[in-house]
C-alpha cells in the first residue's frame, strides 16, 4: 500500500511518498481503507519534533514518540473510510462499515499511522459509524478540532448563558469551539484576524474581535470563560490581556494546560451534531496523499482556517 513515512524529525521535505506492506487485522481489530486524513498542528510539531528534549513536555514527547526518529515512522491522527475486514472476535462494526476517527486515546497512547491506504485499530478505539450526512473529506475534519474542543469546554465547566471568549476561532479547534459553545448555550465571542472575520460569524459567534485591530482587555467586556484554543506557546500575550477580561469568577483555560483524553461517546456526540446540522467541518484546502510535503508546509505556516484534509485516492472509491 502507499503510505507516508516519516524516517527522522525535520521539516516537511523528510516525508517521503513509499510503498509498505499493507496490515492485517488481528482478533480484536478492523481494516479500514482510508478515503480521507487530515493533517493537523499536532502533526507538525511531532514531524518537527518542536519541542526540546529537556523541556518537561518535550522529554514526554521523546518518550512516547521516540527521540532520534518517530517509532511508528507513518504518521497522522484521524481517518475517515471504509471497514474492509475485520478479526474473528470484532463484534462492534462489520465489513463495509463507513467510519471516523481518531487514533489518540490520550498523550502516552498515540497510534499515529492514518497517512496510509490503510490502517488496523483494535474495534474498541475511537472510531465510529461516520456521520451519514457528509463526505469522508467532511467527517476527516471532525474529529480533532471537535474532541479537543469538546475536551477543554467541559474542562471550563462551560454552562448556557456564559459570556465565553474564544482565542484563535477560525482554526481547526476554534471553529468546533465556537459551534459547541453554541450548542451548550453561551455567548460566544470569536477572536482571530480580519480575513476570518465573516467565517467565524457564519460558526454562530455572537460578536467577533479582530486581534490585529483590538485589545480585549481595552473592550470593557468581561467573560466567564476564555479559551486560548491556539497555545501559551503562541499566544502569551493573551493570558496577560484577559486578566482585565475576565468576570470575577471566570475562567482562562488554554489548550496547553493538560492533554485531552478521547472516548469514544465523544466521538458519537460529534456526530449527531454534525447530523443535526449542529456541528459543520470546515475545510481550508484539501491536498491528495502524494502532495503531504506541500500540505505539511501550508499548516506550518500557522494561518489555515479549519482544517487541511488529504484525500487518498483508491480504484473503485464509492
Amino acid at each position: 500500500m502507499k503510505a507516508i513515512v516519516c524516517t527522522k524529525y525535520g521539516p516537511p521535505e523528510v516525508l517521503q511518498l513509499k510503498e509498505v506492506e499493507k496490515p492485517t487485522p488481528n482478533n480484536n481489530e478492523v481494516l479500514i481503507k482510508i478515503f480521507a486524513t487530515a493533517v493537523t498542528a499536532s502533526d507538525c510539531i511531532v514531524r518537527g519534533f518542536k519541542l526540546p528534549i529537556w523541556h518537561p513536555t518535550g522529554l514526554m514527547m521523546g518518550l512516547v514518540l521516540g527521540f532520534n526518529k518517530p517509532r511508528n515512522p507513518i504518521l497522522g491522527m484521524v481517518l475517515a473510510g471504509e471497514v474492509e475486514s475485520v478479526g474473528k472476535d470484532v463484534r462492534l462494526f462489520n465489513k463495509g462499515d463507513q467510519v471516523f476517527g481518531w487514533t489518540m486515546m490520550s498523550s502516552i497512547q498515540i497510534r499515529f499511522g492514518t497517512y496510509a491506504e490503510y490502517k488496523c485499530l483494535p474495534e474498541n478505539s475511537v472510531i465510529a459509524l461516520k456521520p451519514s450526512n457528509v463526505t469522508y473529506e467532511e467527517a476527516a475534519a471532525v474529529p480533532y478540532g471537535g474532541m479537543i474542543a469538546l475536551h477543554y469546554l467541559r474542562k471550563g465547566n462551560i454552562q448556557s448563558g456564559q459570556k465565553i471568549l474564544i482565542y484563535g476561532a477560525s482554526g481547526a479547534i476554534g471553529t468546533s469551539a465556537v459551534q459547541l459553545a453554541k450548542y451548550y448555550g453561551a455567548e460566544v465571542t470569536g477572536v482571530c484576524s480580519t480575513i476570518n472575520l465573516e467565517l467565524v460569524k457564519s460558526l454562530g459567534a455572537n460578536k467577533v474581535i479582530d486581534y490585529t485591530k483590538e485589545d480585549i482587555a481595552n473592550r470593557g467586556e468581561l467573560y466567564d470563560f476564555i479559551l486560548d484554543s491556539v497555545g501559551k506557546s503562541k499566544s502569551s500575550k493573551l493570558k496577560l490581556q484577559s486578566k482585565n477580561a475576565l468576570s470575577p469568577n471566570g475562567k482562562y483555560i488554554s489548550v496547553d494546560d493538560g492533554s485531552p483524553k478521547a472516548s469514544v461517546e465523544n466521538l458519537i456526540l460529534l456526530k449527531e451534531l454534525v447530523e443535526a446540522g449542529q456541528l459543520k467541518p470546515v475545510i481550508d484546502r484539501r491536498y491528495a496523499l502524494e502532495q503531504m510535503v506541500e500540505a505539511h508546509r501550508y499548516v506550518d505556516k500557522g494561518h489555515k482556517k479549519g482544517n487541511v484534509v488529504i484525500t487518498v485516492e483508491h480504484n473503485n472509491k464509492t
